[in-house]
């Protein structure tokens, strides 16, 4: 178990200065941040000064070694747009694109695997092919596109959710929340829906696959000789083994979610680091589009280091693999 950890660590580590390395490049090839900072009037002796300042007149490796200092500290200088500190900016909009996220995961496990389990142990059935059939338009259709139809017809139709923006939120320290207040609720809603539905066919087909895989097991069909009810053998012996995949797919997609907020939060409005980073590419801050490649890639590496723990304390296989390998 230790050197399984200690490998993955190190594999983490590996991935994360290769990212590292690659926001950097954008320091250095995606335009100059002392023309940014001083305007294209800029002196001579004042863009010097500013390059000295800034420590770009120091050798590439020298450049990368403080970024790379710096980034494990969560500094990334100053937003070349707004003129804040990106750290500060990234921690304002973290808590709605995370809010955002968890909302749209639990609701696509809290619906996605039941409708899974019912298609795949009633299939056939009239509701069965429903779920097939929203399962393969919700695959099918762009995000922007359905959140532009929710907004149709939930937001400018029925007028039952609003179009745009957080709500009222609630203030914990640095931390803010609108799952306090129903307001937030209220306009969570409608982009919680939109970025879960991907998620949610998704994992529905797959719970669904591996469903029928696992009822065709002799195990299986060993339980039912044994006489067990078809609850037991359903929701205590394949449900539990068809869990053990998903596990591994659902940590992987909360990190997707994250990540690619950003078209929802455009559609949205919402105020999260999505949003930032579609700013930060209209006016090439490269500080920000930094940090948000450092974080995304953070996060990802995060999640599959616990994941792969989780797999490896569930599935009792690979602990075995493990002790026969040694």
């Amino acid at each position: 178990m230790t050197a399984f950890v200690l490998r993955r660590l190190i594999q983490a580590v590996i991935v994360m200065i290769a990212v590292a390395f690659i926001a950097f490049l954008l320091f250095q090839y995606v335009g100059d941040p002392v023309v940014f900072l001083l305007g294209q009037d800029a002196k001579p002796d004042q863009i010097r000064e500013m390059r000295a300042a800034l420590g770009l007149d120091r050798p590439f490796f020298v450049q990368f070694w403080h970024f790379l200092v710096n980034a494990a500290q969560g500094e990334f200088g100053l937003s070349l747009r707004q003129g804040a500190k990106v750290s500060r900016l990234i921690g304002e909009r973290f808590p709605a694109t995370l809010e955002l996220a968890l909302v749209a995961a639990a609701l696509a496990l809290f619906v996605g695997i039941p409708m899974g389990v019912y298609t795949a142990l009633r299939r056939g059935t009239f509701m069965s092919q429903v779920f097939m059939t929203v399962s393969l338009l919700g695959v099918s259709l762009p995000t922007f596109l359905i959140g532009i139809l929710l907004i149709l017809v939930f937001a400018v139709t029925l007028g039952w959710f609003p179009s745009f923006g957080r709500g009222d939120t609630v203030q914990f320290g640095w931390w803010t929340s609108g799952l306090f207040k129903a307001d937030g609720w209220h306009h969570i809603i409608l982009p919680a829906v939109t970025l879960a539905i991907f998620q949610l066919t998704l994992i529905m087909r797959l719970v669904r696959a591996e469903m029928l895989e696992v009822l065709r097991t002799d195990y299986i069909k060993f339980a039912r000789a044994r006489g067990l009810s078809n609850r037991a053998i359903h929701f205590g012996h394949a449900l539990k083994n068809t869990l053990v995949p998903v596990m591994t797919i659902t940590g992987l997609q909360l990190g997707g979610l994250i990540a690619f907020a950003i078209i929802t939060e455009s559609v949205f409005q919402w105020p999260g680091m999505g949003l930032l980073f579609i700013q930060a590419v209209t006016f090439a801050d490269i500080p920000v589009m930094a940090a948000y490649l450092c974080l995304i890639a953070l996060i990802f590496v995060v999640i599959n280091l616990v994941v792969d723990l989780l797999y490896f304390v569930v599935d009792p296989r690979l602990r075995v693999g493990k002790a026969g390998g040694h």
